[in-house]
């Protein structure tokens, strides 16, 4: 099936949203803006912490598999998606879906989290905002506005995945499609409706997977509150009042939920109910005693998936004085060693913090 085949419907919104992109060509620039991306760092996926953000990734791609399945519409994934997760070394505060499924996390994110939940709920917002097609739409409208190249238009999605979209009056474009008279149509500003889908259906994708999210809405002020300045994801996904109602409405709207599967799980942009707004679902909850699907009857068969509350254990130690050092430092706060000059002491040639063999000489480091 070539990848223009798939259904125009999107089948987690039931809407056909404007598109107008080529998907070969945007894929394209979408996966050369990735690896582009991705060679300018050090990879930690052979890290303990790789693995536990491949593992969480994973147990969240097979939930939207696994639903997309149950719906009969693996064609929207087929073909298209080609799921790939990296953990990079930086000190950066961030983590991006690219349109086809390209994840990158960036270390610095992980110190800001407690919980595997917060880290599941991350990536789910984002792998989110590609499964709603965000960035495709966005494409699709700034090509029919000002007719830019296939290069300008990638270069203004990369900056938005990047964290600077909210910075220009960009616009997005949506397909309401309730009734046969419906047709193409340009909406608000890009940015609020966005997020807030990308809310719920991350809350929704996490749950599936077996991550207990009652505590989201906390987390989510919490650092969106006190990390603002310096926290580059949540910096560009602001916490207000309306967002964590939406949060706290979606919680309850899943655990009241009959099925997930005989309607979309988002037939329509969440909007905040007043009662939300003061207290709900996790608002004292900083423990995650909450439940996930699998309390509610639901049954998902990938065990790795059956994730329940993990604290992180995110730590490296200085090779010269063995003192606790943070993934993307440049010294060593204890003994100064510098740590991007490492050198395998079998051969001298250059090695990395995070390597557990000399890539030349093959030596346990």
């Amino acid at each position: 099936m070539a990848k223009d085949d798939r259904s125009p419907l999107n089948p987690f919104t039931g809407k056909e949203h404007y598109d107008t992109v080529d998907d070969d060509e945007f894929l394209a620039e979408c996966y050369n803006a990735y690896y582009s991306e991705l060679n300018q760092y050090e990879l930690l996926d052979n890290t303990q912490t790789g693995q536990m953000v491949f593992d969480i990734t994973a147990s969240l791609i097979h939930a939207v598999e696994d639903y997309l399945q149950k719906i009969n519409r693996m064609d929207y994934v087929i073909d298209y998606y080609d799921w790939e997760v990296h953990l990079v070394n930086s000190n950066i505060a961030n983590a991006c879906c690219y349109p086809g499924g390209k994840i990158i996390v960036y270390a610095g994110i992980l110190e800001y989290m407690q919980y595997q939940e917060e880290l599941a709920f991350i990536l789910s917002h984002e792998i989110s905002h590609a499964l709603l097609d965000h960035s495709r739409t966005r494409a699709s409208v700034e090509q029919t506005k000002t007719s830019l190249s296939s290069a300008s238009w990638m270069g203004s999605i990369a900056l938005d995945l990047m964290g600077f979209g909210a910075a220009g009056d960009l616009v997005r474009a949506g397909v309401n499609i309730a009734d046969a008279t419906s047709h193409y149509f340009l909406t608000q500003p890009w940015g609020r409706d966005n997020e807030l889908e990308a809310d719920k259906l991350g809350l929704i994708i996490a749950y599936l997977a077996g991550y207990d999210v009652s505590g989201v809405p906390v987390f989510w002020q919490r650092f969106a509150q006190d990390n603002a300045n310096e926290f580059d994801f949540f910096s560009t996904h602001p916490s207000d009042e309306k967002r964590i109602a939406v949060m706290r409405e979606s919680l309850m709207d899943m655990y009241n939920r009959p099925d997930f599967f005989s309607q979309p799980l988002l037939p329509e942009t969440p909007k905040a109910k007043d009662e939300y707004k003061t207290s709900g679902m996790g608002g004292n909850n900083p423990g995650y005693d909450g439940f996930s699907a699998q309390d509610s009857g639901y049954q998902y068969n990938q065990a790795d998936s059956n994730v329940s509350v993990h604290r992180f254990q995110v730590q490296y130690n200085c090779p010269g004085c063995n003192n606790p050092i943070v993934v993307g430092d440049d010294f060593c706060n204890s003994c100064g060693l510098n740590l991007k000059q490492l050198h395998c002491q079998n051969c001298g040639n250059h090695i990395f913090l995070t390597d557990n063999y000399c890539m030349h000489c093959g030596k346990k480091l």
